[in-house]
């Protein structure tokens, strides 16, 4: 039996629609404290990394330089912080956050640091815009 994607609700939770890589799905949390995307491989039952296929994961390891040049050509950020956590959502997914020195967790991890502060509607989409043209989606 075959498993079909479907993506776990508590990664659009809190997250809007950014792009449609080969493999992935790309998300960006909205929280205005830190530039983050989400990359969510399109492949059912997966958790971790050793779950994916070798040349799924070699597609998966260039969207993730791919996502990273975007956001640090868009942002300038200082340093880039790339994840597959997962402890709290295992379906597998990819964080890649911009950091800056004297942001509002640097240089600590971004998790449980503070309270989101959502995007305005305007700072938002013109973010995605710029994202979208880096990725050329």
């Amino acid at each position: 039996m075959t498993l079909s994607f479907a993506m776990d609700a508590r990664l659009e939770q809190g997250s809007v629609p950014l792009a449609d890589l080969p493999l992935s799905v790309v998300r960006l949390v909205d929280d205005a404290r830190f530039p983050w995307l989400l990359l969510i491989p399109r492949l059912a039952g997966v958790v971790d990394l050793i779950d994916i296929a070798p040349a799924d994961r070699a597609v998966l390891i260039e969207e993730i330089a791919a996502a990273s040049s975007a956001l640090k050509e868009t942002t300038g950020c200082t340093k880039l912080n790339v994840a597959t956590l997962g402890n709290q959502v295992p379906q597998l997914h990819v964080h890649v956050i911009a950091r800056f020195r004297g942001d509002a967790a640097w240089p600590d991890p971004v998790w449980g640091k503070g309270v989101r502060v959502p995007y305005a509607a305007e700072a938002r989409e013109s973010l995605v815009k710029s994202l979208r043209a880096s990725l050329a989606v």
